[in-house]
């Protein structure tokens, strides 16, 4: 069976990381950062890195598989300056990068999401030209090549009140993607390219970790034990607990929601000589945020009660 990457040196656990990260000590030199968001199978972003060695490129995806493959494609290339992290791009932006630490940004082919009832899921909306033009250096530029002329109108009509000016044409095959692949199969031969330069600055400061509050409690009755949902801005849900008598410790499998957040980790009520220790599991990748800290808030008030 041929194994998915041939080595992990690239990918960046980011969520356990120091926020913000240090992109210098990542990539062992100060050089222009450059993102990709949804590198895809990583083609792209190894031939901008192959071009452009004297630069640090990183790769932020969503998924998994598309991570894994691209670190093989990255250590096959064997091009060093290239850094991947799989991240809401969003959340990633909030909380890993300072104001003004990004060079350029780019962004191929991303899904439109057409149909109105899905509108909240598209990418470059008002709000999120404002979060990258933050993070965007002076005079930088963020890069958007679409299929779709809806999409590139509908991108557009958010840039007023970003910082940036928009200019866009029509441009010839010329990215090497998958999906630039696929529109050229079905007949496509121009795509919507739009440039993005910033000439004003918007200020969005780094959100930042929060101190996790943990708590000791005298009693736990695992029998009935059953902490309340949470809506609202915050949405909490406990979707299985689990209990082992013999080593007096409960897991509880929770689910976190917050703005473009969603978080699922497990809570451990462990006891420790005459106490138990209400607390995050040790090993769960999380960021913590309010959210957290009010799932174990009802944890910990259930066990209360």
């Amino acid at each position: 069976m041929k194994s998915p990457y041939l080595s992990l040196n690239p990918f960046i656990p980011w969520m356990k990381e120091k926020h913000p990260v240090e992109w210098p000590k990542k990539f062992g030199r100060s050089a222009e950062l450059e993102v990709e968001i949804g590198f895809g199978l990583g083609d792209f972003l190894i031939q901008q890195a192959q071009a452009h060695p004297e630069k640090n490129y990183l790769g932020i995806e969503l998924g998994w598989v598309y991570v894994q493959r691209a670190l093989r494609k990255i250590n096959l290339a064997g091009v060093k300056n290239v850094r991947v992290m799989q991240a809401d791009i969003r959340v990633a932006l909030e909380r890993a990068f300072l104001e003004k630490s990004l060079h350029n940004a780019c962004s191929l082919f991303p899904c439109p999401w057409p149909k109105k009832r899905h509108a909240k899921f598209r990418l470059f909306s008002n709000g999120f030209l404002k979060l990258i033009n933050s993070r965007i250096a002076d005079d930088g530029e963020v890069l958007v090549v679409t299929d779709s002329r809806f999409y590139l109108e509908w991108i557009l009509s958010q840039v007023p009140g970003t910082g940036f000016e928009a200019c866009s044409k029509m441009v010839s095959p010329r990215f090497f993607t998958k999906y630039e692949r696929k529109w050229i199969a079905s007949g496509q031969e121009k795509f919507y390219e739009l440039r993005l330069t910033k000439h004003r600055h918007i200020e969005i400061p780094l959100k930042e970790d929060m101190n996790l509050i943990t708590y000791r409690v005298g009693n736990f009755n695992p029998d009935r034990f059953d902490p309340p949902k949470s809506r609202g801005q915050i949405m909490v849900a406990f979707k299985e607990t689990l209990y082992d008598p013999k080593q007096q410790k409960g897991m509880v499998r929770s689910v976190v929601g917050e703005d473009s957040l969603v978080q699922d980790f497990w809570i451990e009520i462990v006891r420790k000589k005459r106490l138990w220790h209400i607390r995050p599991a040790k090993g769960c990748s999380i960021i913590p945020t309010a959210g957290i800290q009010r799932a174990l808030d009802l944890v910990y008030n259930t066990t209360r009660g």
